[in-house]
């Protein structure tokens, strides 16, 4: 298994469970178990914020492969 980041398509979505982070890194075997494993690590529905509410129609990524980029995940340089 691979370290693959996560981000949203657009960083304005709020469905994106962590608003300050601007991706989460996770080991998998592909692209496509990265997302299965965001969706098990994320299921609930979103509930935004005072400043950022969602609304009554939050969704999730569950289903939405487009509005979820995934690429392997670059090492952090070591420190000179």
């Amino acid at each position: 298994m691979i370290w693959f980041a996560a981000r949203p398509r657009d960083p304005a979505d709020p469905r994106w469970p962590l608003p300050e982070t601007l991706r989460i890194t996770l080991k998998a075997e592909n692209t496509d178990a990265t997302r299965r494993r965001f969706e098990k690590v994320y299921p609930s529905e979103p509930f935004g914020t005072p400043g950022h509410p969602t609304g009554d129609g939050g969704s999730s990524f569950r289903g939405d492969a487009e509005a979820l980029v995934v690429g392997i995940d670059a090492p952090l340089a070591p420190n000179t």
